[in-house]
């Protein structure tokens, strides 16, 4: 569903993304996991075609995305981590929108559903701009998953939501991957991936460092929040030029 090579992005002197090599397949619910600035929001924007890369290939859905990023976009569900619908829209008015863009027929019963799985039914007739962070999130899932898309691309899929939404929401993620979709996430609380991932990816400074299944030996016994700690601190003190072996600890070299 995803492949990346050698996939790079820099700003001026500062490689935002540096030579990750990734895989993902169909039925993986992938979390790429890092500190604020690793990496994460960048490698989105280039599966999802917003921002070009400054080297590597990148494929999504079999799609080359440096040639047919739109297409992407179509098949493609697509969370972002600050976008927000627009203000002159009501809810519905957005949900109904989004749902003519992709052609979907019969599409009012649908975002009736999501309306209902997310119990904000009373705010339909309300502006976007009006309504909470937290509200304008769950506005922003349910576009994604609209059109029941084969993969799912997602940054930071729990921000602003409350306790209970959070559950549901995971639970939904899960029960999504169960049924034969692909769900890409990116975050920084561990506890999330630890919880609904199959699979991980560990970035620091724009290496990936780490990937791997939370089923894997070398993770059996240890604390999660432990292991990935002290792989980053071995990467604080790692010179910036191309190492020819890893520090030891250090799983995987992008």
């Amino acid at each position: 569903m995803i492949e990346v090579k050698g996939l790079s992005k820099s700003y001026g002197q500062t490689k935002a993304v540096d030579g990750v090599d990734l895989s993902i397949k169909k039925g993986e619910l992938f979390g790429l996991l890092g500190p604020n600035g690793s990496g994460k929001t960048t490698i989105i924007k280039m599966l999802t075609g917003q921002i070009k890369p400054t080297s590597g290939t990148l494929k999504v859905h079999g799609i080359n995305v440096l040639e047919d990023p739109l297409r992407v976009r179509e098949l493609v569900g697509i969370i972002p981590e600050q976008e927000t619908p627009p203000s002159f829209l009501t809810a519905e008015e957005y949900l109904h929108f989004v749902a003519k863009v992709r052609k979907m027929e019969h599409y009012e019963k649908v975002c009736d559903k999501w309306f209902e799985f997310f119990d904000f039914e009373d705010q339909k007739t309300s502006l976007c701009k009006d309504l909470s962070r937290g509200t304008r999130q769950k506005l922003m899932f349910a576009q994604a998953f609209l059109h029941e898309p084969e993969l799912a691309i997602i940054d930071e899929p729990l921000i602003n939501l409350d306790p209970v939404m959070q559950r549901k929401v995971k639970d939904f993620l899960r029960g999504y991957v169960e049924d034969g979709g692909t769900i890409f996430i990116s975050t920084h609380i561990l506890e999330i991936a630890k919880e609904i991932c199959t699979n991980i990816g560990i970035i620091y400074r724009g290496k990936l460092i780490h990937t791997g299944r939370f089923d894997d030996p070398e993770l059996q016994g240890k604390n999660f929040e432990d292991f990935f700690l002290e792989l980053v601190s071995r990467w604080k003190g790692v010179s910036k030029e191309i190492l020819k072996e890893p520090p030891k600890g250090v799983s995987a070299l992008a």
